[in-house]
């Protein structure tokens, strides 16, 4: 069996406001020194997946600098193990609506491959998988489509675009979309297995009747017609999703969690990469107190800091004092200021004595670049 894959960067974008404001979901920094799309860019490749595309439609210049030639994940640009798949890449300007639209503008990707299954991955839920098991019960299954789930996530809150529910043999009969499902469901993860060429046939078909969103318009109402059979890959690890800014904003915390960070990294055999940039140690000050902390290298430290993710290159000025936050690469916070619950996005400013704060339900996010 060979496998390729399929990785959306932009599908989130609107729903974390000024995090992705000149960015993509994919390039949201994330952990001190990691992209999102690194978890599933490091996914495939120690899955055994050596083509890859990436659909990207717009702010996807952080993204291709980031990657580059994808050496960092053993994949080599100029050999076609990875392709950017942008308007300007695929000849199409239009801007698409939804997945079933951006696998159409990625047709001549998915004709020109050679491989007979294909992984289709967002960049909003974080997590270290094996994608080999799933790839196999799928052709065990003889389903058409295989969606990875996990349990204890829908709790009649959290808008999921896609959940299942299954009966006591495990087998799916019914499934909903943009739906606040409760803890009978079991949560979609975004990831989905099919025969290459039947997803080509399927979206060749789908964007010819006007339809454009995989979920809605594609999976859900196939199923319920009988026309789609529909397998459930039960993932147990850790599964963070990020799809707004509270949750990036708890899951990013919730690396101060050593259960999590275990999840995510602590597998030898599913490690996460990123960009390497070498950097020099960080420093503490003589009068520093940093406490349940993730620091990244190169910062230097002098003020107080806890329970905060502090990433490359950030400046703590003495008597600054910082808690409960995410402090993204570059950032200087100036002498004796005070910060609780914010986002601070890269290369941000904070002048001496100043105070910013926010809530724990509603973080107070500044935009790159910005000087308070």
């Amino acid at each position: 069996m060979t496998t390729m894959g399929i990785i959306f960067a932009n599908i989130y974008d609107s729903s974390l406001g000024d995090l992705t404001n000149k960015r993509t979901m994919a390039s949201l920094p994330y952990g001190g020194r990691y992209r999102q799309v690194d978890f599933s860019l490091s996914n495939m490749t120690n899955s055994g997946i050596r083509h890859i595309g990436i659909i990207t439609k717009n702010n996807y210049q952080s993204l291709m600098n980031h990657i580059g030639s994808g050496q960092e994940w053993n994949l080599e640009l100029m050999e076609g193990g990875l392709e950017y798949l942008t308007p300007f890449s695929t000849g199409n300007n239009a801007q698409y609506r939804g997945k079933l639209e951006a696998l159409h503008t990625a047709m001549s990707f998915l004709e020109f491959s050679k491989e007979e299954y294909v992984v289709l991955v967002d960049s909003g839920v974080l997590c270290a998988m094996d994608f080999r098991p799933v790839v196999q019960a799928h052709a065990r299954s003889g389903a058409d489509v295989t969606v990875v789930v996990k349990k204890d996530v829908c709790n009649g809150e959290k808008q999921l675009d896609l959940a299942v529910l299954e009966d006591e043999n495990g087998r799916i009969v019914d499934v909903v979309c943009d739906h606040c499902p409760d803890e009978n469901y079991i949560a979609g993860m975004g990831i989905f297995v099919m025969r290459r060429d039947y997803l080509m046939q399927q979206v060749a078909d789908a964007v010819a009747h006007c339809k454009y969103r995989l979920e809605r318009e594609f999976l859900v109402p196939k199923f319920h017609s009988k026309k789609l059979t529909m397998n459930a890959f039960h993932f147990d690890g850790v599964a963070l999703y990020n799809e707004s800014t509270k949750e990036f904003f708890d899951n990013s915390m919730a690396l101060l969690k050593p259960e999590v960070r275990k999840g995510l990294f602590g597998n030898p055999d599913l490690t996460i990469y990123t960009k390497v940039r070498d950097e020099v140690p960080s420093y503490y000050g003589e009068d520093a107190e940093i406490n349940d902390c993730i620091v990244a290298d190169g910062c230097k430290l002098e003020g107080e800091a806890e329970r905060c993710i502090l990433f490359r290159g950030v400046q703590l000025g003495k008597d600054a004092e910082v808690k409960d936050s995410i402090i993204m690469q570059d950032t200087i916070i100036g002498e004796g200021a005070e910060l609780k619950y914010v986002i601070l996005d890269k290369d941000v400013t904070v002048p001496a004595g100043a105070k910013f704060k926010g809530t724990k339900n509603h973080p107070y996010v500044v935009k790159r670049g910005t000087k308070l």
